[in-house]
């Protein structure tokens, strides 16, 4: 080396140290004092004339009288690059200036150091507007924002499949709300590489930026995505330190209402560019730690801006540079609308209820900014807006979508990826486009197996919204605005080992419960056609089903002719953790299954899966045919959530995260005298509140909780009998983290109820 520079520079004797890089190999040279920086780079045709126009941009700053900047060091022959033989094989040098300065990644962060690099980098922007280089508008790769879409061949080198579906929802994201907007974005060539490790400082200032190799044509507004991340994502609330980069920049070089629009987007997308490519350097090239040195910052800030509404952040945007922000209508004018043209019969959650604009995973964003941590639905099963889930519905709605009178692979294949999570004797399917729909189709089939009418259903069961669903639904026919209970139904007592006369959940109770519903059984003057219920009865409260109970209860119901149904619509695909589905709780296989609500993801989908035998019996009567059930867009959607399930290992999360949330819970009952139970398994949890030391339910401090959550951005709801149940049945992506949020949450509420009293 040294002989190279003697003959190439006319260096004498140098002192050469080698650093760190990430696809090249670099030099700190110094000659009598002066430093220099030698760049060694393995010979590529593109990458030759991509550091010409490096070297050009570098010379342009020269001439605009700009020092901050590494200045290109002529060869002894004039130019300043050059392809020599190193080691054998043709290599790219060249030699650049030295700058002096402390790394921003070695700097205390303040207000003023994140003031001077918005500052410096609108300079810096300005003298490159008049700048223009043919190489750099022709490059395009995977480091410039405008071209995400190049990461996505990264997306399987990250090993964790959850945080692989947060950066494929970024990417779609950006495709939904970037990419059309990027013709009027602002274009010009930009340094596109503000992190903390090339930006150097003094006295606490941006004073200089060094390796200009990720230049790029690009939107302007990536300059500033790009510098925010970086001097961000070591921060706890990194939107701060984004606003006063984002101002500083402004005050120099103003920005435009699209480029504000699309900030969120793009500085996600830099993350998720991070993050691609850190994974994708483990893989290949797993002892340069230079290439994966920030990337577990980025995925901690990637995790934070999940949590951030887009809104939001435009929001806080506008604000900081005194543009006026979105305008929405209040909640009461959206109220009014609604009831404009809805009836008030369809409720609506809260006393205040909330507008919701979007939701991502396990977070909703109201129209006001406002994040909200859902711990409560569990239709969006695998997380709100999964980013597999939407693109098979999007890629098959493109492609056909028809009936079921039609053949197409989709059907058999999702209903065989669908039959194999049950037991043999499970062998048959018939879709239909909702959970009401499937119970009442099962009531249908349990008429033409069984030739009898009777039904059997549980105490404060609920099956749907149909007419047939609501006569097998004690939770509505026994509501005060209610039908009543019909002739040919027999109702059971839950058998609640927290509130009902049999409380030893050994196995015990389960068996007293089932001898009584048996006795009712036998003493029918109708033979019953069909047994329904819950393994978790939702609606009386999240009420397991005591142990053994259905052990007991399915022989009876059999032996005079009749079929067991297990309503699977809210416990099913992994939900409870420990088990698949619920009726596996019970060591019990029911003859039919009613499955709906998460099974794809909120896509309007159910199904009824039965025994042949079951199916041959209908197949004797009138054709059944369901106009939306099993068309290819619901088969397609309902795979990608099986998918997901397996992918993403959320059975087991489930079970993790709920042992854990429970745990939580009963740590809580023990310092507060309203919690009267916990219950459930995996993330389908019920809170019973009571008045302090007693069963009397606590209605008002039950909606006390809830709203008071609502007022803390978290959902969760109430049910059970006198609605006094907390019910927390969040999407499986949920979190430790999130349980632990909730529950704090839920001990100030009840901190500040009770010294209040």
């Amino acid at each position: 080396m040294k002989n190279l520079l003697k003959e190439h520079f006319d260096f004498q004797d140098p002192e050469i140290k080698k650093l760190n890089g990430y696809h090249n190999i670099n030099y700190l040279v110094s000659n009598h004092s002066t430093k220099y920086i030698f760049k060694t780079y393995p010979f590529d045709e593109e990458l030759l004339a991509i550091l010409e126009a490096e070297n050009e941009t570098l010379n342009h700053l020269k001439e605009k009288g700009a020092d901050q900047f590494p200045i290109p060091v002529p060869f002894t022959n004039g130019g300043f690059i050059e392809v020599l033989d190193l080691d054998g094989k043709p290599t790219i040098c060249r030699m650049l200036s030295f700058i002096e300065g402390d790394f921003l990644g070695d700097t205390k962060s303040s207000e003023e150091l994140l003031k001077s690099l918005g500052t410096f980098l609108a300079r810096l922007d300005i003298q490159l507007q008049d700048f223009n280089h043919y190489t750099l508008r022709a490059r395009q790769w995977e480091w410039d924002l405008q071209y995400l879409h190049l990461n996505k061949k990264y997306l399987n080198d990250i090993p964790d499949e959850h945080e692989r579906s947060i950066v494929n929802y970024f990417i779609q994201q950006f495709e939904e709300n970037v990419t059309p907007i990027l013709p009027e974005l602002r274009k010009q060539v930009i340094y596109n590489d503000a992190n903390e490790w090339n930006i150097l400082t003094k006295n606490g200032k941006v004073s200089g930026l060094i390796d200009f190799g990720d230049l790029a044509h690009s939107p302007l507004i990536n300059e500033l995505a790009v510098a925010i991340v970086y001097a961000s994502y070591e921060e706890e609330a990194p939107m701060e330190s984004a606003l006063v980069v984002l101002k500083a920049y402004h005050e120099v070089l103003p920005l435009m209402e699209e480029e504000i629009r699309v900030l969120y987007y793009l500085i996600a997308a830099q993350l998720c560019i991070s993050v691609c490519n850190s994974a994708h350097a483990r893989k290949t090239d797993p002892d340069n730690q230079y290439a994966t040195s920030s990337e577990k910052q980025a995925w901690s800030m990637l995790h934070k801006w999940l949590a951030i509404s887009p809104l939001a952040a435009e929001n806080h945007f506008r604000n900081t540079l005194g543009l006026p922000v979105n305008q929405v209508r209040t909640t009461e004018e959206n109220i009014t609308r609604r009831h404009q043209f809805i009836s008030p019969v369809l409720s609506m959650s809260y006393r205040q209820p909330i507008s919701m604009e979007r939701a991502t995973f396990q977070y909703m964003y109201d129209t006001e900014g406002n994040t909200f941590l859902d711990a409560y639905n569990n239709i969006p099963h695998v997380g709100h807006s999964h980013p597999k889930v939407v693109a098979a519905g999007q890629r098959q709605m493109a492609h056909l979508n028809t009936n079921t009178r039609y053949l197409y692979d989709l059907l058999p294949a999702y209903a065989e990826k669908l039959l194999s999570k049950f037991p043999d004797s499970l062998n048959k399917v018939f879709f239909v486009n909702s959970g009401s729909a499937a119970s009442d189709l099962a009531m249908r089939l349990a008429y033409a197996h069984t030739g009898h009418k009777k039904i059997m259903v549980m105490e404060h069961g609920y099956h749907g919204n149909t007419q047939m669903s609501m006569d097998i639904s004690d939770y509505k026919f026994s509501n005060k605005k209610g039908q009543g209970q019909k002739d040919d139904i027999l109702k059971t007592p839950i058998p609640d080992t927290y509130r009902g006369k049999y409380t030893q959940n050994d196995g015990t109770a389960g068996r007293q419960y089932a001898k009584d519903a048996v006795q009712n059984i036998v003493q029918s003057e109708l033979p019953i056609a069909a047994f329904i219920t819950e393994p978790v009865v939702g609606c009386g409260g999240q009420v397991p089903l005591a142990k053994g109970y259905l052990k007991e209860i399915y022989p009876a119901i059999r032996k005079q002719g009749g079929i067991c149904i297990s309503d699977e619509v809210q416990t099913g695909f992994g939900r409870l953790g420990d088990h698949f589905w619920g009726f596996e709780a019970q060591e019990v296989v029911p003859d039919m299954v009613i499955v709906g609500k998460p099974m794809a993801n909120g896509h309007p989908m159910g199904a009824v899966i039965c025994t042949n035998e079951i199916a041959e019996s209908f197949s004797k009567g009138v054709e059944f045919f369901s106009s939306f059930g099993g068309n290819p867009v619901s088969c397609a959607i309902g795979l990608s959530v099986l998918e997901v399930i397996e992918e993403e290992k959320l059975q087991e999360n489930a079970k993790t995260v709920g042992d854990y949330y429970r745990s939580l819970f009963n740590d809580l009952r023990d310092d507060f005298p309203c919690i009267g139970d916990v219950r459930g398994s995996g993330l389908f949890i019920g809170v019973e509140i009571v008045q302090d030391n007693a069963m009397e339910p606590d209605v008002e401090l039950a909606h006390k909780i809830k709203n008071g959550l609502r007022d803390r951005h978290i959902l969760i709801s109430t049910d059970g009998p006198h609605d006094s149940v907390i019910k927390s049945k969040p999407p499986l992506c949920f979190t430790r983290e999130n349980a632990k949020v909730v529950v704090e949450n839920i001990r100030e509420v009840l901190q500040g109820h009770y010294s209040s009293k």
